[in-house]
């Protein structure tokens, strides 16, 4: 039986904050720290002390409140080696595991969105922090990186358990699903996807987390190999890193 908590909410304007509480410790950590005034509220409604800050890539959306933070609550701060993180007490890197509360974090490099990105999973649990690598059913815009890293970065995440729990960093999946839609029509599992998506919207309710399994045949960036999808696209022949790129270069101007 797990002694793990996890409360996920709203920051800024399309940021989650996600708090993951261990109730035999008292231990609690912070995905990211988007917006200071959200995750206190939340730390003050559950009674619970921050002791770790688990960041995952520079961008100031991601870190706007390490300081802050790590000022209010002496919080160690771990994330990407070789990267500005503010405050940034521990690094780490590609196949490093740490010790949160008992609990094994194994540490995943996502290059793509950034070169410093990486993405934190405990196994016990089968959860996943995916930030700005993996969303549901999309993927970050690759700033920093290649396709081809983005591309691998995605493939890592996909080659987790089935019934990985994936919570993302922003709540872009409405858009996602309606981009996915034109490039992946004939998919019903998408279709219906979509259209749960849009009644959990109506009443305020997060499309997250997800589950790698569903994002395996729901989102397109993991199915690259799908006959479909290459016909749409006028791309059988193509690599599947060739076709990853051409569809995010559609999502980017969609």
């Amino acid at each position: 039986m797990t002694t793990l908590q996890i409360e996920q909410f709203m920051c800024r304007s399309d940021n989650f904050g996600v708090l993951v509480h261990d109730t035999a410790t008292g231990a609690t950590a912070s995905i990211d720290a988007p917006e200071e005034n959200p995750i206190l509220d939340v730390l003050e409604e559950k009674g619970w002390q921050l002791t770790h800050i688990f960041t995952t890539h520079h961008h100031m959306d991601h870190v706007a409140a390490n300081q802050a933070l790590k000022s209010k609550f002496s919080a160690e701060i771990i994330g990407p080696a070789g990267s500005k993180i503010p405050g940034l007490d521990r690094a780490v890197g590609d196949g490093d595991s740490f010790v949160f509360a008992e609990y094994d974090v194994e540490v995943i490099a996502t290059p793509g969105h950034t070169l410093d990105h990486i993405c934190y999973h405990i196994p016990a649990v089968q959860t996943a922090f995916t930030a700005d690598t993996l969303f549901a059913i999309g993927c970050g815009r690759v700033f920093e990186g290649t396709p081809e890293q983005m591309y691998d970065s995605l493939r890592k995440l996909a080659a987790l358990p089935d019934e990985t729990v994936v919570y993302c960093g922003h709540e872009y999946t409405e858009t996602n699903a309606q981009f996915a839609l034109t490039v992946d029509p004939g998919n019903q599992q998408l279709v219906q996807r979509a259209t749960d998506i849009n009644d959990l919207m109506a009443l305020g309710k997060p499309t997250l987390p997800t589950t790698i399994a569903l994002e395996k045949v729901t989102n397109p960036y993991l199915r690259t190999d799908d006959p479909g999808i290459r016909h749409l696209l006028d791309m059988e022949d193509a690599s599947d890193v060739e076709v990853f790129a051409e569809i995010r270069r559609r999502k980017d101007n969609f």
